[in-house]
């Protein structure tokens, strides 16, 4: 499935591109161990969550948006040194940040005294009919200060319009968010999905049980023989 990001050619110098999510991981995972001493269970050595495809593949997933400029977060007060080029034939924010007031989160969880930051996204995106996007903070980013929302957004009808991206700043957090920080992790969906609940089969439970037997006989099985 082809996302198309589209940025005004005067800006395209300027901005870092969004990257599939598979090539940029995180630095913790290749620097982590693949197995560790468990001293919850007698120092027993225990394999790590670089074992784990599905946590992984959440990772790789989609594109990653990417913070345009180094940001300054400084007593609650945010400061940058950007200077794009006035755009006559476009509407879009020179300030590659900006903030939602509080009261737009009165009556949800989010009603808190954490700062909420809308990051501005330069690119349009776009995907083919039948499919819309996903916007969610980074997978295997839970380091970064700030938390960034999810939403979904019909992308295949959407095309020329910018998407932008609140968050929820880490209280207290003074610091530098860098230029080239991922802020959104961006995945195509689809929207019809239905739902069947139902008991197994005898066979499905035999099923069952043969695969637990062998992902307990075999570590890896599901990556071996399941994963694409």
């Amino acid at each position: 499935m082809k996302i198309t990001a589209r940025c005004h050619p005067a800006l395209e110098p300027l901005l870092p591109r969004p990257v599939l999510a598979g090539r940029m991981l995180p630095d913790w995972l290749s620097s982590m161990p693949s197995e560790v001493a468990a001293e919850s269970l007698g120092n027993e050595s225990i394999r790590t969550l670089k074992h784990c495809p599905p946590f992984i593949d959440a990772m790789r997933l989609g594109v990653l948006i990417l913070n345009p400029v180094d940001l300054l977060v400084k007593d609650g007060e945010l400061h940058w040194e950007w200077d794009p080029p006035i755009l006559d034939d476009a509407l879009i924010s020179r300030a590659p940040v900006g903030v939602h007031v509080p009261e737009q989160a009165d009556g949800t969880p989010l009603a808190t005294d954490r700062l909420i930051l809308k990051f501005i996204n330069y690119w349009t995106l776009s995907t083919e009919p039948g499919w819309s996007l996903l916007f969610h903070h980074p997978a295997g980013y839970l380091d970064l200060p700030f938390q960034t929302l999810s939403g979904v957004v019909d992308s295949d009808l959407y095309t020329d319009g910018y998407v932008h991206f609140p968050a929820l700043l880490d209280p207290g957090f003074d610091g530098i968010i860098p230029r080239g920080a991922p802020v959104a992790q961006v995945v195509p969906v689809r929207k019809d999905s239905t739902l069947e609940v139902i008991t197994m089969t005898e066979s499905e439970i035999a099923d069952n049980r043969a695969m637990q037997d062998g992902l307990a006989r075999e570590p890896g099985l599901y990556r071996k023989r399941y994963r694409r």
